[in-house]
């Protein structure tokens, strides 16, 4: 029997595959709404639409790219290989996502939609793969939820690099010509995230191979409708998923205008978020180790929304220095979760095989990965129609009454989905002690082999 211990150089590699994946999943949260109004030129009613279109694609996506990871098992194992054979394609979708094209509104519409798809189909082919490919590395709950620690701390430095470098860049680099600016700085960052995909699989290895019957689509999702412990991830998923795409895409717009902050104060604010969560998985290991990993999911969501309402209040146009300590507190604790949920869809997934005897693992990774894409739509469709309904103005100065929308969408509006997020963990009960004794009666019956 393999150890099922990680090394740290393959906790590194584990999480360089997240820091990649982050080059998208961070600048579609923090900077693509302000690229697509501010650089490239889109109109809020016409972003709001494009969010949905492009997110019910990638959940199409998501299921299928679920559906033949269970399907082909290579020598390299069922996850690893896609990393291998996708990154460089996804490193071209992320350059052509943000190349602004010099045409008339309508073809810059018709460009928008097609790059932003195939950047997101790109995303599904190495994504799903890769939040899969825990389950493949490890049985251990503990090891699990370390390397996931490692995972998330690299996410949330390409993260920070992204919101540090991108806008710094693409002033310094694009000079009178922001669209050119943006294109090189985000080149920059789909090479980076192809070599990270390389590294990820170079340096990791499935050492737990699961056995997965072919069952019909149907059949699949009569299965996952029985695990309630999962069902109860997918709704997390998406409430917390619209809270961060809300706060997220309106923090550029919070430091410019409710700030008034230039592209340095910008880039300092979007960073102070990045380096508090950072911190997050860092202080989310430390607490786990004394606290019930489960109870302080719940707890910390929670806290979100009291946090929300303290910067809404407190906050005052211009108060920068306060604004950023209480974005830092509100991002530490916000992410303090992260590990914990990553780790759990692998118990849920086992949790739902001893339930009902039928193991389904692409379907249900890739189910996950729809809900944040059902998160994310739901998310960028309330920022595209709230920014219209407060009558944002690009590149103007703002009304008291758009400077109040702004300020609500990055505290109050995501703070209520937060809440939700927290109140549904409390139907959540796959503590360790409870996840030990599935994996003894998954051994038991045989299905799994290390």
């Amino acid at each position: 029997m393999q150890t099922q211990k990680l090394s740290t150089l393959e906790k590194v590699g584990f999480g360089a595959g997240d820091m990649a994946l982050n080059v998208v999943i961070s600048s579609m949260m923090l900077i693509i709404t302000f690229f697509y109004t501010d650089i490239y030129g889109l109109k809020t009613g016409d972003l709001a639409a494009l969010f949905v279109v492009v997110k019910i694609v990638g959940a199409i996506a998501d299921l299928a790219m679920g559906q033949v990871t269970d399907t082909v098992l290579t020598r390299w194992g069922r996850y690893r290989p896609w990393l291998l054979l996708l990154a460089v394609p996804y490193g071209i979708s992320v350059f052509l996502t943000f190349t602004t094209p010099d045409w008339d509104y309508s073809a810059k519409l018709l460009w928008a939609y097609s790059s932003y798809i195939l950047v997101t189909l790109m995303t599904a082919g190495v994504g799903v793969p890769y939040i899969s490919l825990i389950s493949g590395l490890t049985s251990d709950p503990k090891e699990r939820l370390s390397a996931n620690g490692y995972r998330l701390f690299f996410a949330k430095v390409g993260a920070f690099m992204v919101t540090i470098i991108v806008p710094i860049l693409a002033q310094a680099w694009g000079g009178d010509n922001p669209a050119l600016g943006y294109q090189a700085a985000m080149a920059l960052m789909a090479l980076m995230g192809v070599v990270l995909f390389l590294t990820c699989f170079f340096t990791t290895q499935e050492r737990v191979v699961h056995k997965v019957e072919k069952q019909r689509l149907v059949d699949q999702v009569k299965v996952l409708m029985r695990n309630d412990q999962w069902l109860i991830l997918c709704a997390v998923c998406v409430t917390g998923t619209i809270g961060y795409v809300i706060r997220g895409s309106v923090a550029i717009y919070y430091a410019k205008y409710y700030l008034g902050g230039d592209a340095a104060m910008v880039s300092a604010f979007l960073s102070t978020g990045v380096a508090a969560a950072i911190l997050a998985m860092v202080v989310s290991t430390w607490t786990t180790k004394f606290v019930c990993k489960v109870k302080m999911f719940r707890v910390t969501q929670i806290a979100v929304l009291a946090l929300s309402l303290l910067i809404y209040f407190l906050v005052r146009p211009g108060d920068t220095a306060l604004a950023f300590v209480l974005y830092f507190a509100l991002s530490l604790v916000v992410d303090m979760h992260a590990p914990v949920f990553w780790s759990a869809i692998a118990e849920t997934i086992d949790y739902g095989q001893v339930k009902t005897g039928k193991r389904v693992s692409g379907f249900a990774f890739g189910g996950i990965s729809v809900c944040q894409k059902a998160g994310m739509a739901v998310g960028g469709a309330i920022v595209g129609v709230l920014l219209g309904y407060f009558d944002y103005q690009p590149n103007h100065a703002q009304t008291e009454w758009a400077l109040q929308g702004i300020a609500l969408m990055l505290s109050v509006i995501p703070g209520f989905f937060h809440f939700l997020t927290g109140a549904l963990m409390f139907k959540y009960r796959i503590s360790d002690d409870y996840y030990n004794a599935v994996k003894a009666d998954m051994h038991t019956a045989g299905y799994v082999t290390t």
